[in-house]
């Protein structure tokens, strides 16, 4: 006969663990087409949560393309975002430890690209034209104060970083016109959330990689913009709420 026990509401133990909910399930996001070659990140409870950057090849084989011991996550704007690029089918990515920079050739072991402590990548893109990776750095070095949002340039030959756009609160969404002659960016300021009200700005790059003179394309404290990007014949697209709905828009062409 079954020992039937009387125990005060909400003190039984359940055989249905946390953990056992979330050990199978498997979070998915940042989806990259490169080619024929599709990339995804997923989220591994049953590895501590860890993010690994997996490739499916043509023939349909899947396989982990981060190691063991680092983790395809950064930390900036707290909430992360833009963890890795793809460039040539080697992977680029911020590793949640240090939030460095790493570099992964095909079938070798990442190193970094980066250095320093407290500094953290993300949205990365590779200009090629200058082998450079253009990104938004968070700067977390300086204790007691709020960190500082810039896009950088990391020379790839370990020529150092260079500071594209600085003095906004937040920055986002480099982008690289498909020639590599301009750069497309987001920047926004306290008190306002992206989705509130951004900027987009618009600069031609001069020959040694700097930004030229600068153009507000669309945006201010009550238009919020999102996802710009450049088209393959170098028009320039993004996303506003100007007219109170999500609509597409196509920057005009500039006298810069």
């Amino acid at each position: 006969m079954t020992d039937v026990r009387v125990r005060p509401y909400g003190s039984w133990k359940s055989p249905i663990t946390s953990d056992l909910i979330v050990a199978g399930t498997i979070g998915l996001g940042d989806l990259l087409v490169y080619g024929e070659d599709i990339y995804w990140t997923e989220n591994r409870p049953s590895e501590n949560g860890r993010s690994v950057i997996v490739r499916r090849a043509p023939d349909g084989r899947m396989t982990d393309q981060t190691p063991p011991g680092f983790n395809a996550r950064t930390r900036v704007h707290e909430y992360g975002g833009g963890a890795y690029i793809v460039e040539k089918g080697e992977v680029y990515f911020s590793n949640f430890t240090d939030q460095r920079l790493y570099h992964q050739p095909a079938e070798s072991a990442p190193r970094p690209v980066t250095g320093g402590e407290n500094l953290c990548y993300a949205d990365s893109i590779v200009d090629r034209r200058r082998n450079r990776i253009i990104a938004v750095r968070e700067d977390q070095t300086g204790p007691g104060r709020e960190s500082v949002n810039t896009i950088v340039a990391i020379a790839l030959d370990g020529g150092g970083v260079d500071v594209l756009a600085a003095g906004n609160d937040f920055y986002c969404s480099p982008r690289l016109s498909p020639d590599g002659s301009a750069l497309a960016w987001m920047s926004w300021d306290h008190p306002n959330m992206p989705w509130d009200g951004a900027e987009l700005w618009f600069a031609v790059l001069n020959e040694d990689g700097s930004l030229g003179q600068r153009e507000r394309v669309a945006g201010g404290k009550s238009e919020s913009i999102f996802q710009p990007e450049w088209s393959p014949d170098g028009l320039l697209y993004f996303v506003s709420d100007r007219s109170g709905w999500w609509n597409l828009y196509r920057m005009v062409e500039t006298e810069i």
